[in-house]
């Protein structure tokens, strides 16, 4: 009878454990799977980001060459003009890491090369077929990504129309790219328009479609690419982004991020079982542990009780020490109480995940606005030598340069940022940080009513001249899309010099700030804003009370109002 009753409740003990553990996994699975698949987005959109960047540096070279005078002199015949003109694009292939860079006659004949020294030279020869360039010719600008005709290398070709109806081209290799995907986790790709796999960390999926082609769409992807066919889709998807890569185990959580410009996307496959699985597989445990646990705990009491009632009436001589059993008891029942709420404390605490990629999302956020002010220049560049304002057109390429230049310092900053070591400071002039905010932003404010104080040169603040540019520009930026659509926009930038302290107040009329997302402002992926990441004011905040100053919300009648103080260095 009592070994009866005993395997009852071990059975009983079992079957509740594994019920209580299947439930649980189910649970954190889901909330897993949801984490794990934000946190892929936010890594999706940071790879992206870095391949834009990438593209951009190397979209910069043709239009820099454009009215070179040395290609001037190439075009015009100038004798001597190739062989330096050949020097200068071996010289530039070189530092930038470029495979080739060469220019085209506007018949379609190469007059020089960085190659001209390679028995494989592309001078003489006549590229008037290739699509980037009849659309340089066309448009101005051209951009296919293709294989090379002499070393067979897939690449992105890009193409600019030049002095003189010439063509200069650029081609970008991806093999750097690819090698550092392939050092991180997971399976990255990207593909264009049609679905085809242009750029991969896996050499054997390159050229896969992962979408149905007509005939006549595959007939033109591969015209256009140079390959003799494409290969099949690399893995099987079984919905919610969930894929089983071909030849391989286990599931993969596919994220892919929206088309850029050229209509790329980037696709992120990463194992769900390392990151999603060893979590639930932990849960499951640690309920079944638990469910153990209490069981034993009842069943514990339950024996001990049964004892004491069988053996009370033996013990009613000894009452004394019996009182001295029971006290014992009672200790072991509240330690053994306190030893389950302890687990299920652990519990608790288990199911609970850190916010991860604060930072790793900062880089595509920070470089947005300098590369939207490339771009500004170099659209109003178009137009001014349409009107022959070469002066003019200067100085907006110098603008780019020192855009450009600020780019790679930016990112420096942020890579450094990320560490969230001690970040030393000097003094800095303010009026050089407000002025490079400006200059950032300087095409979106001449929409809106902007009003500056003149600051003193002399007027000196600790801090770092970028990263307090950083914080101007996130925070003008969001004042100017506050303002989208209206038509008294107006933004005031008040500096107040104190003996110690230095207060910039940015004040725009704007709608404001919601209550429930001013009260979680300064939280990460805090934002109103659908496309907004929510890390800009968070950055801002750090980056200026690591130079002992701060940052904050002001109450404001209308619009929104933002105090930054900092320490005066002079």
């Amino acid at each position: 009878m009592v070994r009866s009753r005993y395997l009852w409740w071990l059975t009983a003990a079992l079957v509740c454990a594994v019920a209580v553990a299947f439930l649980t996994g189910l649970a954190v699975r889901q909330a897993a799977t949801t984490r794990f698949a934000a946190q892929a987005a936010v890594d999706a959109r940071l790879r992206q980001a870095l391949l834009a960047s990438e593209i951009a540096r190397f979209r910069l070279l043709p239009l820099a060459l454009a009215d070179d005078q040395d290609l001037v002199a190439l075009v015009a015949g100038r004798p001597g003009a190739e062989a330096v003109m050949n020097a200068k694009l071996e010289r530039l292939s070189r530092d930038l890491g470029s495979p080739i860079i060469y220019v085209i006659r506007k018949d379609g004949l190469t007059l020089a090369a960085s190659n001209w020294r390679d028995p494989r030279s592309f001078l003489g020869k006549d590229y008037s077929f290739r699509p980037y360039f009849r659309a340089a010719l066309r448009s101005g600008i051209g951009e296919q990504f293709a294989l090379g005709t002499v070393s067979h290398r897939p690449g992105l070709f890009f193409a600019r129309r030049a002095a003189g109806g010439s063509v200069v081209v650029m081609k970008m290799e991806f093999d750097r790219v690819e090698e550092q995907w392939r050092e991180a986790n997971g399976v990255t790709f990207v593909t264009d328009r049609d679905g085809v796999i242009l750029v991969t960390s896996r050499r054997d999926w390159r050229y896969a479609a992962t979408l149905p082609l007509s005939s006549e769409r595959s007939r033109r992807e591969r015209e256009l690419i140079g390959v003799g066919d494409l290969g099949p889709v690399p893995f099987r998807e079984h919905g919610g982004g969930r894929v089983t890569m071909r030849g391989e185990k286990g599931d993969h959580l596919l994220t892919t991020t929206a088309a850029d410009g050229l209509g790329w996307r980037v696709s992120l496959a990463l194992p769900l079982q390392g990151a999603v699985d060893a979590v639930v597989r932990a849960a499951q445990i640690a309920a079944a542990l638990l469910t153990l646990a209490v069981f034993a705990l009842v069943a514990f009491v339950r024996e001990r009780g049964r004892r004491r009632r069988e053996h009370t009436a033996q013990l009613e001589a000894a009452v004394a020490e019996r009182t001295i059993d029971l006290r014992r008891e009672i200790e072991e029942r509240a330690a053994a109480e306190a030893h389950a709420a302890q687990l299920r404390e652990g519990l608790r605490q288990a199911n609970r995940l850190a916010t991860l990629g604060q930072v790793t999302a900062s880089v595509a956020h920070e470089t947005a606005q300098p590369v939207a002010a490339i771009r500004n220049y170099a659209a109003t560049s178009r137009q001014l030598l349409d009107m022959g304002a070469e002066d003019a057109v200067r100085d907006n390429l110098s603008a780019i340069d020192r855009l450009a230049e600020r780019i790679g310092a930016v990112t420096a900053e942020l890579r450094g940022f990320a560490r969230k070591g001690s970040r030393a400071g000097g003094p800095i002039p303010l009026v050089e940080v407000i002025e490079g905010a400006c200059l950032l932003l300087k095409e979106r404010l001449s929409h809106v009513t902007f009003v500056v104080p003149e600051v003193p040169p002399g007027l000196l603040v600790f801090g770092g001249h970028v990263r307090l540019e950083q914080v101007l520009v996130n925070i003008l930026q969001n004042a100017l899309e506050a303002l989208e659509g209206q038509a008294d926009a107006r933004i005031e930038l008040v500096v107040e010099a104190g003996t110690e302290t230095v207060r910039m107040t940015l004040r725009d009329n704007g709608p404001g700030i919601a209550q429930d997302v001013a009260d979680r402002l300064f939280t990460p992926f805090a934002t109103s804003r659908p496309t907004g990441l929510g890390l800009g004011l968070v950055i801002s905040k750090d980056i200026v009370e690591d130079f002992g100053g701060t940052l904050q919300l002001e109450p404001s009648e209308r619009g929104a109002c933002f105090a930054i103080v900092l320490r005066r260095a002079s």
